[in-house]
């Protein structure tokens, strides 16, 4: 199919939560403030933890790791533009940089969704097969397989978003979001390839969901299949409390995100409000939650903070006891 580009759009108009009334825009920026903030320190927090303390030095932490970092990145890519909209009302966003958001949204995404994948093969190898695991899942394994979950996703995604470059944009600019994305923009589109390029994206968007998913799914139903195959009510527990946090993190990212899918194919409309605010929360909630379940639901970690925590109170009621000898 032959486009003819003629757009003359220069800039788009990010709306964000439709409807709201002037009187709330503080509060909404402070709230997306405090998100954006709690965010980038938690998940901040966690890399930090496990960069300097080596007994995490190991594969599924650095899978957490890189989860963290996508966390990070997509926090700074959508966060800043939105407190800004209800901040001092900066609404508009320039051709190239909308579209540039809407690149690494999609990427960061496809990239998580990847990350989620790995970590719940790590799972599948290490209940399964745990002779083989030291020698099949090593750091070197993990961390190749991690840059290339980078490195592809966002070299797939330049087709995606070139693919919606070759629509042309003629009146309409005036994106019913929080931020850019592929949806939002490509239906802003005049001439007769919208259609087809927005079958192309969700067709994209399904396969970069549905297939992880599928995945993740047959990994940890065979982790469920054998703990309960255990015959020790101890290691079953040992292995259901070992993949806690990883399950927590997939449901919370994928769960949402079928629920809108589903919702959509199966007819259900939901109003411009309620759109925007649902693509919030799970775009931003398991973010904010990621680093408190990794505190709180990994032993090694706990341990880690535990032991520093210690050694820190220990030094300093040694300096204490010190001053109040030489006094």
């Amino acid at each position: 199919m032959k486009f003819t580009n003629t757009t003359n759009i220069k800039e788009f108009i990010i709306v964000g939560f439709p409807g709201l009334p002037p009187a709330y825009y503080g509060l909404v920026s402070v709230l997306l403030l405090l998100l954006f903030l709690a965010i980038v320190v938690g998940n901040t927090f966690i890399s930090a933890v496990i960069v300097y303390e080596r007994t995490l030095h190991k594969p599924t932490y650095l899978i957490f790791f890189h989860v963290a970092m996508t966390d990070i990145a997509f926090a700074f890519v959508t966060l800043p533009k939105i407190i800004g909209r209800y901040w001092w009302n900066d609404m508009i966003s320039s051709f190239g940089t909308c579209f540039t958001q809407m690149y690494f949204v999609h990427s960061l995404g496809a990239v998580h969704s990847l990350l989620l994948l790995i970590m719940a093969l790590d799972r599948f190898v290490a209940i399964w097969f745990p002779f083989r695991y030291p020698a099949v899942v090593t750091n070197t394994t993990i961390c190749i397989s991690c840059v290339l979950c980078w490195v592809l996703t966002f070299l797939r995604m330049v087709g995606v978003v070139l693919h919606a470059l070759t629509l042309p944009y003629c009146n309409l600019n005036v994106i019913m979001q929080c931020y850019c994305d592929h949806v939002s923009i490509t239906r802003l589109g005049c001439g007769e390839g919208v259609a087809y390029v927005l079958e192309v994206s969700i067709a994209n968007a399904l396969v970069t969901l549905l297939v992880p998913l599928a995945f993740i799914i047959f990994s940890y139903f065979s982790i469920i299949v054998a703990a309960l195959r255990m015959s020790q009510a101890e290691r079953s527990h040992k292995v259901m409390s070992t993949c806690a946090p990883q399950i927590f993190t997939t449901c919370l990212y994928f769960v949402p995100r079928c629920f809108v899918y589903l919702s959509h194919n199966l007819g259900f409309t939901f109003s411009a409000q309620a759109r925007v605010v649902i693509t919030m929360m799970y775009s931003l909630i398991p973010a904010v939650v990621n680093p408190a379940i990794y505190c709180l639901k990994t032993k090694d970690i706990k341990m880690a903070l535990t032991q520093r925590f210690r050694k820190g109170r220990s030094r300093i009621a040694h300096r204490t006891d010190r001053k109040g000898a030489l006094k």
